[in-house]
């Protein structure tokens, strides 16, 4: 029985397109899950730290998808491979709604993203999703340990890393303001800890970014300060106007009796008596 004919190069270059073919029409049918069944954050401190900081980045970046917890998917047709920042940015693509992050939708990976650390995830964090993020091709990498008891003693609580040549390298920090903190290229932001919290420094103003509640705070203090300005303009007006109207009433007195006073005057002076004697 002869031998069956071994395959060419063309027919397995053939082969190979029309198998990708099919994948690539059977991943436009795959179901892609916005939840990873994991909770958000395992504790407050962690919670609190992903709030703060996606609410201060959102005041710089109005134009940008600043997200919390939400699935990105790298690979289309692949519902198994995901990964859930605690933070991610991605500038350019607006905050319009999204079940979740698909990069071949969106065409590009997250320019920036954040993980808080907790005991449970330190090593996952540290090994497994920054192999993925880079193999992403993520711009930079930050790790935030709010309580400092979670990365080795005497390392740093906050760690910011930028992609280079496909491997994260450290973000240097230095002074600014007065205070060290570590240079976001990508938000063009200082980042620094501050208690359990992370605080990010825009170098424009030179000042503190304020989050969203402070931003409407500052806002309504000010407007109630402004009011209560206006309030005691318009009290100042009203009084300088009464004061006004006071003094032309006075002067009108005044004249009046000015007026009287040299009409006996000259009704003295007509009777041949002098007023003066």
């Amino acid at each position: 029985m002869p031998a069956p004919p071994r395959a060419t190069a063309a027919s397995a270059a053939a082969t190979a397109h029309a198998a990708s073919n099919v994948h690539a029409a059977n991943a436009d049918d795959v179901f892609y899950p916005s939840s990873d069944g994991k909770p958000m954050a395992e504790n407050t401190w962690q919670s609190e730290v992903i709030r703060h900081a996606a609410g201060e980045i959102s005041v710089m970046h109005p134009a940008a998808l600043v997200a919390m917890d939400v699935l990105v998917y790298p690979e289309r047709g692949n519902q198994h491979n995901s990964i859930a920042p605690d933070v991610l940015v991605a500038l350019g693509l607006g905050m319009g709604r999204r079940s979740s992050y698909k990069v071949w939708e969106e065409g590009k990976p997250p320019d920036w993203v954040l993980e808080v650390a907790s005991p449970s995830t330190e090593e996952n964090d540290r090994c497994s999703k920054r192999d993925d993020y880079a193999a992403m091709k993520v711009q930079e990498y930050w790790l935030f340990d709010p309580k400092g008891d979670v990365f080795p003693a005497g390392t740093p609580r906050l760690r910011g890393l930028t992609l280079d040549d496909g491997e994260y390298q450290p973000l240097e920090s230095r002074i600014e303001n007065g205070v060290r903190m570590i240079h976001s290229k990508v938000l063009g932001l200082g980042v620094r800890a501050e208690g359990d919290l992370l605080r990010f420094w825009d170098p424009a103003t030179r000042r503190d970014v304020r989050r969203h509640p402070e931003e409407v705070a500052g806002r309504v203090t000010a407007e109630a300060r402004a009011d209560r300005e206006a309030a005691r303009a318009q009290r100042e007006a009203a009084r300088a106007s009464q004061e006004a109207a006071r003094a032309d009433r006075e002067a009108a007195t005044r004249a009046t009796a000015q007026a009287r006073v040299a009409e006996l005057e000259a009704e003295l002076r007509r009777l041949h008596l002098d007023p003066r004697n």
